[in-house]
């Protein structure tokens, strides 16, 4: 591991992730080893490796994908869906009051 790793961890920053992936990637340390190190799960590490390796891609394609735009389409596919349920939520919560019933 590197000298960088080895001190004591108050908050995980990009910095330090990056580190701890690339110390991974290049073999000085292994998923198990960072793992008893850092006392993180076995997914907590290969999950970090994973997304530096999708964001290593991303880096070095021809058009690489801003950070936002997979956010905001996902927060606009959201809210299409928010929009499209509302109606029948409304019209459940008027039948039910009309019916009497309430909140179960």
């Amino acid at each position: 591991m590197s000298a960088k790793m080895k001190e004591g961890i108050k908050r995980w920053t990009a910095r330090r992730k990056s580190t701890l992936v690339l110390d991974v990637i290049q073999r000085k340390t292994t998923v198990a080893e960072a793992r008893r190190a850092y006392d993180l799960s076995p997914s907590e590490v290969e999950g970090r490796v994973d997304d530096g390796k999708r964001g290593m891609e991303n880096a070095l394609r021809a058009n690489s994908l801003d950070v936002k735009e997979p956010y905001e389409r996902q927060i606009k596919d959201l809210q299409e869906a928010y929009g499209e349920a509302m109606p029948e939520l409304r019209a459940r919560k008027k039948l039910q009051s009309l019916l009497g019933e309430h909140d179960k």
